[in-house]
């Protein structure tokens, strides 16, 4: 196919739409589902009705060829697990009992039985449930799911590609079953596993499907031979099948590298190939690979993963390019638009100036369609969108509300002294110990309560009008007299405020910074039914007054036992957020390091003694190839100590993470220099525990024994047994005692009761400790 010929064919798609619905019905679904109120029929049609709009829409915005199989009641690579039939014997029986009550089993656990592990996807704040495969785990097909969705969507006269989880991904993603043995690698099932997608694609073929698209991101992370290896066996093997559909396999979030001639020469029909932020690279990969003659190239131009509006004439460009190196060219978002929200023009309170440089999921389609469209008719065909899309550029370049000269000029004058402590670890943590007077294994909570219905529609009566500011306060003053007199009657050594006054903890800080812009429908998925809402990082950063005093010192008051201060650190604010791209990262990082340690330091003024500043993200935000690691660590561990070294050796600083792998990471959170670190360790049977001792870790340190994000309530037992194995790697003197994560989304009646039993647990241990002399 001639260059010519490959431009006129150019069709619009996506791999990924997001999946909640315009009010989040699908979150109050499956949540009714959960409570009793709504039943597994009501819950199958409201799914269904999300599908079909999706697709209605997509088409309706010139998407031509509509994903399916990427809707999911909680996660997809959960649902690769049920489509594999690695289900773990501890699931079997609810899942025989019940299908879907046993998905949600294995997703959050029962009060009998623990749910997977949960970790990130990638270097998104997405969660996915990790599979636990083993020598003995036997797969089998189940292709129901996959094979209904299409049938939905070309029972709708629609042209649609099931996109699966590609079968090496699936396994890298895994971890060894409980009991497999030591040095087990999940990737060696890799055989075992390839029969099992064969018989899927199979039957998506016999229902119809002309594409099928297998998802590959891991491959875009340094690999081994041995891993590459395998990946050129995989796509040799299924691309040699008889029995399928044609294949796109689909790789995102960075550059190919090594693995893009792997792919290259397999028998596969198509590639679909991320071009956005440092996957640009993969153009110069591909041109010198000597591009795909023959196949498919689905180019990933527009950024799937930020919210700011494409430059047309720039991707134009790329698309350019590429006409000459594949066979045919189709256009496509970097990767699915399941990481934006759904659509800017819901976003009603948005400052007329800024709204324009804006595009949700459903601008991004616009534009994939818009740039196919100019592929296949020529520039000439899209004249009016180019002109509309060139002037938002230049405004946005040139607007006032993104500088501020003020700001530029602190960061600029910042220098290696303001970002260190004024004495090292050893005097510091002598000098704590004298100010707190805590025991042995001190007892606290990450920082938020329950966010109760209640709470809820206070801070909604508050932004209706339908109550006053001295109505709403008194609320909040109220809630937290009863977190306060809780935590002391549980017995806690830290207590903490609850944080009944904020609605999210990147959020809540952002709507008192300048530069920010919030969202008022723009939720993300974070993981099953938690979605967030991630600010707008539009412009320069600073604080215009303090925003956590007056709450952390109103709850002191009440009180002669620490209660911390509860912040969120630089990293985190910038990766749950939709942060600028038109400067370096590291100079955002410092500019939000600057305004919190103006709060850290008016905090402390105040009479804090212990400040948490939490930084779940920064493992999360680690670049995929290690090559871009050691300057990324660089600033963002020097944001968090110039966030936090202004402070008094006897005061505490505490930091969070949860929900990643920190193992590669030991050095760079020594780096940060916090006093104390509390991290999730509850699902993963405190691994991380031993990871921090086998890197020598100094520092104290609470891996967490209460898994937040499932129902279940931890017994005394169960707590006691995980800080056993906690101390067989960090001394008593270092280890604190604390639940994995927030308690924002959990119940009253569970959180008491684990938080009785977590503190009963620790109690049980200091009480067998050896005394001073």
């Amino acid at each position: 196919m001639t260059d010519k010929s490959a431009a006129a064919a150019a069709l619009a798609t996506v791999y990924g739409y997001p999946r909640q619905g315009a009010h989040r019905e699908l979150k109050k679904a499956i949540e009714g589902y959960w409570r009793g109120a709504v039943g597994a029929d009501t819950l199958r049609d409201t799914a269904a009705g999300l599908r079909r709009a999706n697709w209605e829409q997509l088409t309706a915005d010139g998407v031509d060829e509509v994903p399916t199989g990427d809707f999911s009641y909680y996660d997809h690579v959960l649902d690769t697990s049920v489509m594999v039939g690695a289900v773990p014997e501890r699931h079997r029986a609810a899942v025989d009992a019940d299908a879907l009550d046993g998905y949600f089993a294995m997703a959050r656990g029962t009060q009998d039985v623990a749910p997977l592990e949960m970790t990130k996807w990638f270097d998104t704040n997405y969660h996915y449930l990790v599979p636990e495969l083993g020598p003995a785990t036997v797969f089998s097909a189940d292709s129901t799911k996959q094979v209904a969705e299409l049938t939905e969507a070309l029972a709708l006269g629609l042209t649609a590609r099931p996109v699966l989880l590609g079968p090496v991904t699936y396994l890298l993603l895994a971890k060894p079953a409980p009991g497999a043995p030591d040095g087990f690698e999940p990737l060696t099932l890799l055989d075992r596993l390839l029969p099992v997608y064969a018989e899927v694609l199979a039957d998506l073929r016999a229902a119809g499907a002309g594409w099928a698209q297998l998802d590959e991101p891991a491959l875009v992370e340094d690999r081994t031979p041995a891993e590459l290896a395998a990946a050129a066996r995989a796509y040799h093997d299924l691309g040699g099948l008889t029995d399928r559909p044609k294949l796109l396999v689909a790789s995102y979030f960075d550059r190919l590298g090594e693995a893009l001639p792997v792919l290259a020469k397999s028998p596969v029909e198509g590639l679909a190939l991320d071009f956005t932020g440092p996957a640009a690279a993969n153009l110069e990969s591909l041109a010198s690979a000597g591009g795909l003659p023959g196949k498919r190239l689905v180019a990933g131009v527009v950024d799937g993963r930020n919210i700011w509006i494409n430059d047309l004439e720039k991707s134009l460009a790329t698309l350019g390019t590429l006409l000459g190196l594949a066979g045919r060219v189709d256009v496509a978002p970097s990767c699915s638009l399941l990481h934006v929200p759904l659509d800017a023009t819901a976003e009603h309170d948005i400052d007329p100036e800024i709204a324009p440089w804006l595009a949700f999921a459903r601008q991004k389609s616009t534009e994939v369609a818009t740039l196919a469209r100019a592929l296949a008719e020529g520039t000439g065909a899209i004249t009016a969108e180019l002109a509309v899309n060139r002037a938002a550029l230049a405004s946005r370049a040139g607007s006032a509300l993104t500088r501020d000269p003020a700001v530029r000029a602190r960061a600029a004058a910042v220098t290696g002294a303001d970002a260190r402590r004024s004495q090292p670890y050893e005097v510091r943590t002598a000098a704590q110990r004298a100010h707190l007077g805590l025991p042995p294994l001190p007892t606290t909570t990450i920082g938020s309560f329950p966010q109760t219905a209640d709470l809820r529609t206070a801070r909604a009566d508050l932004r209706a009008g339908r109550i006053d500011t001295a109505v709403y306060e008194e609320r909040i003053r109220e809630e937290i007299r009863d977190v306060l007199a809780f935590q002391e009657k549980a017995g806690l050594d830290v207590l903490v405020h609850g944080e009944p006054e904020r609605n999210d903890m990147v959020q809540y800080f952002a709507e008192q910074l300048t530069g920010y812009v919030a969202t008022r429908q723009g939720w993300v998925q974070s993981y099953g039914t938690r979605y967030v809402r991630p600010p707008v990082l539009a412009g320069d950063i600073s604080r215009p007054e303090p925003m956590t005093v007056r709450w952390t010192s109103y709850a002191q008051s009440l009180t002669a036992r620490p209660v911390k201060g509860m912040l969120t650190g630089p990293v985190t604010m910038l990766a749950w957020s939709f942060v600028r791209d038109d400067q370096p990262l590291g100079d955002t990082a410092r500019q939000v390091a600057l305004a919190l340690r103006d709060e850290v330091d008016d905090l402390e003024a105040a009479g804090t003694s212990v400040i948490q500043v939490d930084e779940p993200a920064l493992r999360e935000t680690l670049p995929l190839r290690d090559d871009d690691r050691a300057a990324y660590l660089a600033w963002a561990t020097e944001s968090f100590r110039l966030a936090t070294g202004g402070v008094r050796p006897d005061t505490q600083i505490h930091t969070h993470m949860c929900y990643a792998e920190f193992g590669d990471i030991v050095r760079a959170i020594d780096d940060l220099d916090a006093d104390v670190i509390s991290l999730e360790a509850a699902r993963s049977h405190m691994r991380v525990a031993g990871e921090l001792a086998a890197e020598g870790y100094p520092r104290e340190a609470g891996p967490g024994v209460y898994d937040i994000h499932s129902p279940r309530v931890p017994s005394t037992a169960e707590a006691t047994v995980l800080l056993r194995k906690g101390l067989e790697a960090i001394p008593a003197e270092r280890l604190w005692v604390n639940p994995d994560c927030g308690l924002k989304t959990r119940g009253w009646p569970e959180v008491r009761t684990s938080l009785e039993n977590l503190v009963a647990a620790a109690r049980e241990i200091r009480a067998g400790l050896p005394t001073a002399d």
